[in-house]
């Protein structure tokens, strides 16, 4: 049981609660202190909700089970790190690292959308982080600006909230003929039911990079129809301000999953910008991480691309992309509405984000009628609030 106090709270003998940094549908994170080894933590705790069933009581304690086993066996500097896992009074509770700093979110909404060497950084640490995850079979599925941190001091970026991972060989916790995510950051073919893939993190990553240039993502719009018109059969128009990385976002944000830019040409090109100033519509021959050996990603360091051979054939222009071919865009509609039509799902069954604290990024929840809007992202940003992953 937890043992309470005038302002703390004392979990599994060990962990005090000590300031609320923010909430959410999915948990509750607290700043926290190790008392047995003296550290700072923080600490996700599961929301109780007396209206709930026992199975769905069940299922939302597992979630949280599932995202500290899906982030305790991923080891990489831009993770974050679980260092315990408790149940205090039949609860569960996440410990983690607390990180100093805000989330790209509020980065954007307290001083504004970052520049294009900024995001190409940015990117960079997430496309490490992604892959250190994929290959550990470990789907993110949930990447937005609020789920990524920028810790104070030191600008280090964190991907956090891997509470609707998928993990290869584990059962989904979704509900039948429901979506978890975040639809403007969702990948077409995960809308459609079709595939999920490490391609479709990769799709998330092209979203987010547009809306930390411009503030928003490219598909922000004012319905939650609108919104899931705009992924799958829209026109795809990345901001002005993605002008310097255009050739990665568009690459990224490619329709087909099997034409879409992968992690290591994505990496290529923006270790090539940030070395040039300009990105290769072609990704460069080589651009290794500078400083892996060290257990660094190298964002801040880059090397030159090794020359090609003498008789290496020339780079031929990318094929036309698919977002721009009609015929395909017609198909891909079709191919959506009889899937979701033979799953029983409308885009009502998405799950629109719900408001949540300034340094937790905002949860997901099922919207129950076709009339649900999705809302966009909203933080009042502090200088240097503390963050962590909710």
């Amino acid at each position: 049981m937890g043992t309470e106090g005038h302002s703390v709270r004392v979990i599994a003998g060990r962990y005090r609660l000590e300031e609320r940094l923010g909430r959410g549908g999915m948990g509750v994170v607290w700043r926290a202190t190790d008392q047995l080894l003296g550290r700072g933590v923080a600490v996700k705790e599961l929301p109780y909700d007396a209206s709930l069933s026992a199975a769905e009581a069940r299922r939302r304690r597992d979630r949280t089970l599932r995202e500290a086993r899906a982030v305790a066996q991923l080891s990489h500097p831009h993770i974050i790190v679980v260092h315990d896992v408790v149940t205090d009074d039949e609860r569960p509770y996440i410990v983690m690292e607390l990180i100093e700093g805000g989330s790209l979110a509020d980065r954007i909404a307290g001083r504004g959308p970052v520049d294009a060497d900024e995001a190409a950084r940015i990117g960079i640490a997430l496309l490490g982080a992604l892959r250190a995850a994929h290959a550990a079979g470990v789907l993110h599925r949930d990447l937005k600006p609020e789920n990524v941190l920028l810790e104070a001091g030191t600008d280090r970026v964190v991907l956090t909230d891997f509470g609707i991972a998928q993990v290869q060989g584990a059962p989904t916790l979704t509900e039948n003929d429901s979506f978890v995510g975040s639809p403007e950051y969702t990948a077409p073919e995960r809308m459609s039911g079709a595939r999920t893939g490490p391609e479709s993190d990769l799709w998330s990553l092209g979203a987010l990079l547009c809306a930390a240039l411009s503030g928003e993502s490219p598909f922000h719009r004012d319905s939650l129809g609108g919104v899931l018109h705009a992924v799958v059969v829209g026109e795809i128009r990345p901001p002005a301000q993605a002008g310097p990385l255009l050739p990665v976002v568009h690459g990224l944000l490619e329709r087909d999953p099997d034409r879409r830019l992968d992690a290591d040409r994505a990496e290529r090109m923006l270790r090539a910008f940030r070395a040039t100033g300009r990105t290769p519509r072609v990704p460069p021959p080589a651009y290794a991480s500078a400083g892996s050996a060290h257990g660094r990603t190298g964002d801040l360091a880059v090397r030159q691309p090794l020359a090609p051979p003498p008789d290496a054939p020339v780079p031929q222009p990318p094929e036309e992309p698919f977002l721009r071919q009609p015929a395909r865009r017609v198909l891909v509609a079709a191919l959506l509405v009889a899937a979701m039509a033979g799953a029983g799902v409308s885009a009502a069954a998405l799950l629109t984000r719900e408001g949540g604290g300034e340094q937790v990024p905002a949860p997901t929840r099922s919207a129950q009628a076709p009339t649900a809007r999705a809302s966009s992202p909203s933080a009042s940003a502090p200088a240097t609030p503390p963050a962590a992953s909710p």
